[in-house]
C-alpha cells in the first residue's frame, strides 16, 4: 500500500537522495530549476510505503509572467526505481493536479515527456508565446488548462512567483541591504 502525504521536514533528506538517482546532480542546471530557486513549492506531495519510507515524490511552484498572470509549474516528478510500474507516479500526477484544481489554479506547466504526461490531460503547443529563463525543447514544453483559455493568458518569460524559503532567502538588513542567510 502506498499512500500519498504532503511532504514534510522529515522527508527532505529522502526526496533529495531520490532525486539525485532518478535525475543526477546535473537536475540543478535545468531551466525549470532557476524558477525554483529560493522559493516554497505551493503544493508538495510525497508517496509512502507500508514502512513509512519516501518511495516518490511531485512538488507544484508558483510562476507568473510580466503582467502577473500565474500558473504553476510541475516538477520534479520522481519514483524509486524499485516501485516504478507500480503507478505510483500516476498517484502523484493525478492527487497533485487534484489540489490544484481544488484550489483554484487555472493551468499548470512543465517541462517534460508528453508520452507519459498525456495521460493527464498535458499538450505540447500550448504555450508558444510563453518563455522559461534558460533553453526549452519546445516539444517537451507541455500545458495543462483547469480554466478552458487560462494559458492563453500567459504571454512571455516567466519568472518565480512563489513565497521565498526563508532557509535560503536574504534576510534585510535595518539599512535596506540583504545578505543571503547561512545555510
Amino acid at each position: 500500500m502506498i499512500d500519498i502525504v504532503e511532504e514534510a521536514p522529515v522527508h527532505i533528506g529522502a526526496r533529495d537522495a531520490l532525486l539525485d538517482l532518478s535525475f543526477g546532480e546535473a537536475r540543478l542546471a535545468k531551466t525549470s530549476e532557476r524558477l525554483r530557486e529560493g522559493r516554497l513549492p505551493v503544493f508538495a506531495f510525497a508517496a509512502l510505503d507500508n514502512s513509512g519510507k519516501l518511495v516518490g515524490t511531485v512538488r507544484l511552484w508558483s510562476v507568473a509572467d510580466c503582467s502577473g498572470c500565474q500558473s504553476l509549474l510541475l516538477g520534479p516528478l520522481a519514483v524509486d526505481p524499485a516501485y516504478r510500474g507500480n503507478r505510483v507516479g500516476d498517484r502523484l500526477m493525478r492527487h497533485a493536479l487534484n489540489q490544484a484544481a481544488m484550489h483554484g489554479h487555472g493551468s499548470v506547466i512543465l517541462v517534460g515527456d508528453l508520452r507519459y504526461y498525456a495521460r493527464f490531460g498535458f499538450a505540447a503547443g500550448l504555450l508558444d508565446d510563453v518563455a522559461l529563463p534558460g533553453p526549452v525543447d519546445q516539444d517537451r514544453f507541455l500545458g495543462l488548462e483547469m480554466v478552458r483559455g487560462h494559458l492563453g493568458g500567459l504571454n512571455g518569460l516567466l519568472a518565480a512567483a512563489g513565497n521565498l524559503d526563508p532557509a535560503v532567502a536574504p534576510a534585510p538588513l535595518s539599512n535596506g541591504f540583504s545578505i543571503p542567510r547561512a545555510a
